[in-house]
């Protein structure tokens, strides 16, 4: 039977496991200089010509190993685990449909606010969305302070913003949490209060759902 480390990372949900994993790979082959920061940011120029991989890679790049590479992957890996196994149990293909969508939307919005990566930014989507579905839930901030769940996006940021010592550092996380917001809407509300039906964040394709294994 799998023992310490082996046991822990065995009992992380698929997609949140898989993502962590894809991050600290990244970030450890930087850190070797197998590759460079310059060979993973996304822009769409080099995107266009003819360097695809960028519209992923940086999604998996925290940064170098420091405080605020920590910071980001303890929170993302804490509440994305948490989303995935609260609100996503044995449907893999919808959290990743979810996380898919939120990429193309980070995408999208990447050239407006100059982030050339994409990692904080797509980790605060399921921070954003495990608040709001635990709206009563009291959760301690590093012993000091007490908040309710839908405070702990804006405090993670102005942590952010702390750490780093300006506030364009914590601007790709206030995008996150805007595209976060979209989902949760589009997710909860419209269907729930708005008799809008489903939406395209509603439910992963078929294709994708028997691609996992869900159906």
């Amino acid at each position: 039977m799998p023992v310490g480390i082996e046991a822990w990372v065995a009992q992380i949900p698929p997609i949140t496991r898989g993502w962590l994993a894809l991050s600290v790979l990244t970030s450890l082959a930087v850190q070797c200089q197998l590759v460079t920061p310059l060979q993973l940011y996304f822009s769409p120029k080099s995107f266009l010509n003819g360097q695809p991989w960028r519209a992923g890679t940086t999604f998996f790049y925290f940064g170098p190993i420091s405080l605020d590479f920590i910071f980001h992957l303890f929170f993302f890996m804490r509440y994305s685990r948490m989303l995935e196994e609260s609100s996503f149990p044995n449907r893999k293909a919808d959290y990743f449909w979810l996380l898919l969508l939120s990429s193309v939307m980070l995408l999208a919005l990447s050239p407006l606010f100059n982030l050339p990566f994409l990692s904080s930014s797509l980790a605060f989507v399921p921070i954003y969305l495990w608040s709001r579905r635990h709206p009563s839930t009291p959760i301690s901030l590093f012993g000091i302070i007490t908040i309710t769940a839908p405070y702990l996006p804006i405090a993670l940021v102005a942590f952010s913003w702390i750490l780093n010592g300006t506030w364009k550092a914590a601007a790709g996380d206030l995008v996150g949490c805007a595209v976060g917001h979209v989902g949760w809407f589009l997710r909860d509300v419209w269907t729930r209060e708005m008799l809008g039906g489903p939406t395209v964040f509603s439910e992963a394709p078929v294709r994708l759902q028997r691609f996992f294994g869900d159906i």
